[in-house]
């Protein structure tokens, strides 16, 4: 059943109205018609079943049909500092990251980041990102949107506090992520550090030492930064028991 996340606002006690690019993608591209149901989820954790009573390419509405509790969110709330990357890099990390369960990207100005973006400029490629992130969160399942931070700075990130920080590197003085994990025990929230290309600088793994995060790695291979953190996130989710 296809699902749309919409505004809180669109939903009444009986209705809902969907985004004229929804109404345009119902129409033209899923050639959905009135009497056919789908699922709105307003993004807090509630789903909605409803009845289209209009569908066209400028206008999609509904009718309440059912509600139930949004499933599909993990119980470990994955945090994924990103070291900034190319974009279509960093939108395959965007993509992938929401389908295997994480809950928040951080994007972090590194010191060996190839991409420098100023604040503003990142958030003027927001938009594209936050479309990215709905529609992988719709086709995955998820009952929330992952929130996705501004523009950070590597000693501002770890700084951040989180009950496990986990830093990787491709380095034998790196502790195996699988025996981080085992000493956590049952935890809810993990923020994970990974560098851009080439990695976090010496600098910025003494800072992060330094903020009490611990320096783990994947094992003997070294992956490129936009498998390491999906790598990564799936290993912990697996690890505290999220997966199957």
């Amino acid at each position: 059943m296809q699902r749309f996340f919409v505004p809180a606002e669109a939903i009444t006690s009986d209705n809902v109205t969907f985004t004229i690019a929804q109404a345009r993608q119902m129409a033209s591209v899923l050639r959905l018609q009135a009497g056919e149901t789908v699922l709105a989820l307003d993004n807090q954790g509630a789903c909605y079943q409803v009845e289209l009573t209009v569908v066209t390419s400028k206008r999609a509405e509904g009718r309440i049909t059912g509600r139930t509790v949004a499933d599909g969110e993990p119980r470990v709330h994955i945090t994924l500092c990103q070291g900034l990357i190319k974009a279509d890099k960093w939108e395959l990390v965007l993509q992938k990251g929401t389908e295997l369960g994480v809950s928040a990207f951080v994007p972090v100005q590194c010191q060996r980041s190839v991409v420098r973006l100023s604040a503003s400029a990142w958030e003027r490629r927001r938009p594209r990102w936050e479309q990215i992130l709905q529609e992988a969160a719709e086709q995955a399942g998820r009952g929330r949107i992952p929130a996705l931070s501004a523009l950070t700075t590597a000693p501002e990130a770890f700084r951040a506090p989180a009950p496990l920080r986990l830093a990787l590197h491709p380095s034998a003085e790196g502790r195996p992520l699988r025996a981080a994990l085992t000493a956590a025990g049952a935890i809810q929230a993990v923020r994970l550090f990974v560098g851009p290309e080439g990695g976090f600088s010496p600098e910025e793994l003494t800072e992060a030492a330094g903020q009490g995060i611990e320096i783990v790695t994947l094992g003997p291979r070294v992956l490129r930064t936009e498998t390491a953190g999906l790598a990564a996130a799936a290993a912990i989710s697996y690890g505290l028991g999220e997966w199957g």
